[in-house]
C-alpha cells in the first residue's frame, strides 16, 4: 500500500489514505488500539502540557523514566523512552549492528526492517498454521550459533498467540548460550489473561535480553507515540539512545505517559472490554465460516472463506463492505486471504459480521449472531 505521495506504509491504521480509497463512512478496525479510546487522565496530561512545548522536552525523559522505574522495579538507567515501539526497535538495531537476525514468520514487520537497515541479514522461523502459529520450540530450535540478535513478539502480531512460559524460558537460555541478544516485544501483553508472565521483573539476571513495552496500544497513545525498553545492560541503553536523533519524545507525550501508568481503572476496563468482545468476536466470525486463529489480544486473525475456498484480496472485499480491516498479504506466511482486525465494542463486532457476509455473498441470518 502506498499514501497519495507514493510513499510505502505497510502497517494498519493509515485511515486517511483508506479514506481517499474508500470513502468516509468506512469503519476502521485495522489498527490494534484502546477501543476506550485513549486514558482519560493520559489526555489531560497531554493538554496541560501543550503549554509547556514552547521549550524543547526532556532528552532523557527523566519523570516518565522514574515513573516507569517506580511501576516495574527496573533501575532507571536500565529504561530508554522512545517515539513509539518502532523508534526502539530500528534503536536497538543500528546500536548492535547485528550480523544475523532470526524472526517469526508470520510476526510483525519493523524487526525485518530494522534489521535490514542496520545491514543485518534475516532469517525467517516460519510457524504452522495447523498450530495456529504458535511459537514453540521449533523456533528455539533455531537460534544457531552464529545468530546475534533474536525479535520474539508476545503476544505475536498479527496471530495474538502469546508465548508459553516455559518456550520463553528455553529462549532465554538458548539466546544466552549462543551470545544473542534477545528482544522481548511485550507491547500487547497488557490486553491479555498472560500480563503477569512479563519478564520485566527479570531484566536484571538477563543483560542479553531487552523488553519492549508501548503506551501506543493499551494507553491509546498511537498519535502521541510513546514507548520504552528495558534492559539491565546499560552500555546498550547509552548506546542505543545516541543510535537516534535527540528529543524522541515530545512534552506531552512524556506527561502523558506519567499520567498513564497511574490510570489502572483504565486498564481494567478495557481488558474487561476486551475479554468479553474477542470471543464474541471469534465465534461471530467462525460462524460466518472464516478460519480464525484463536488470538489472546486486542486483535482477531481470520481467513476469508467462501465455503472451502479462501477468498483473495480478502481486505478490499471487506473494505467494499463498509470496514476497512489490515491486510496481512505482506507478513511472510500469510496471503491476501487473511486479515487482522482490532476487538471495539459489539456494534462494531457486528458491523464487521456484516461485512463478512456481504463479501461472501451469505445471508447475515445463516451465521447465527449472538444477540445476547
Amino acid at each position: 500500500m502506498s499514501d497519495a505521495a507514493g510513499l510505502p506504509y505497510g502497517h494498519g491504521g493509515d485511515i486517511w489514505t483508506q479514506r481517499e480509497r474508500w470513502g468516509e463512512a468506512v469503519l476502521d478496525l485495522s489498527a490494534n488500539t484502546n477501543p476506550l479510546g485513549m486514558s482519560p487522565a493520559a489526555a489531560r496530561a497531554a493538554r496541560d502540557a501543550v503549554e509547556a512545548s514552547d521549550r524543547y522536552p526532556d532528552p532523557r525523559c527523566r519523570r516518565l523514566v522514574f515513573a516507569i522505574a517506580k511501576q516495574t522495579g527496573a533501575d532507571p538507567g536500565w529504561v530508554l523512552c522512545g517515539n513509539g515501539a518502532a523508534d526502539l526497535i530500528w534503536r536497538l538495531c543500528l546500536a548492535e549492528a547485528p550480523r544475523r537476525v532470526l524472526v517469526a514468520a508470520p510476526t510483525f514487520s519493523e524487526y525485518a526492517a530494522a534489521a535490514r537497515a542496520a545491514g543485518a541479514s534475516v532469517e525467517e522461523a516460519a510457524l504452522s498454521e495447523k498450530r495456529d502459529f504458535d511459537l514453540d520450540c521449533s523456533f528455539v530450535d533455531a537460534v544457531a550459533p552464529g545468530i546475534d540478535m533474536v525479535f520474539v513478539c508476545n503476544p505475536n502480531n498479527p496471530t495474538g498467540r502469546t508465548v508459553a512460559p516455559q518456550v520463553l524460558d528455553k529462549l532465554v537460555d538458548r539466546c544466552a548460550a549462543v551470545g544473542a541478544r534477545l528482544v522481548v516485544d511485550e507491547c500487547f501483553l497488557g490486553f491479555t489473561a498472560s500480563c503477569g508472565d512479563t519478564l520485566d521483573a527479570r531484566v536484571a539476571a538477563v543483560p542479553h535480553v531487552v523488553v519492549l513495552h508501548a503506551f501506543t496500544k493499551l494507553h491509546g497513545m498511537a498519535g502521541l507515540r510513546l514507548g520504552y525498553l528495558l534492559s539491565s545492560d546499560e552500555d546498550l541503553v547509552r548506546r542505543a539512545y545516541l543510535a537516534g536523533p535527540p528529543w524522541p519524545v515530545s512534552t506531552p507525550a512524556q506527561a502523558a505517559g506519567v499520567a498513564a501508568l497511574s490510570d489502572r481503572g483504565f486498564v481494567a476496563r478495557t481488558r474487561e472490554l476486551i475479554d468479553i468482545e474477542r470471543p464474541r468476536m471469534m465465534a461471530l466470525l467462525a460462524a460466518a465460516g472464516c478460519r480464525v486463529v484463536p488470538g489472546e489480544a486486542n486483535y482477531v486473525l481470520f481467513r476469508l472463506m467462501r465455503g472451502d475456498a479462501p477468498m483473495p484480496d480478502a481486505a478490499d472485499v471487506l473494505a467494499r463492505a463498509g470496514v476497512i480491516v489490515r491486510d496481512c498479504s505482506n507478513y511472510t506466511g500469510l496471503d491476501s486471504s487473511w486479515v487482522r482486525a482490532c476487538v471495539r465494542g459489539r456494534a462494531e463486532s457486528d458491523a464487521l459480521l456484516d461485512a463478512v457476509y456481504r463479501a461472501t455473498g451469505l445471508a447475515v441470518e445463516e451465521g447465527g449472531r449472538d444477540d445476547g
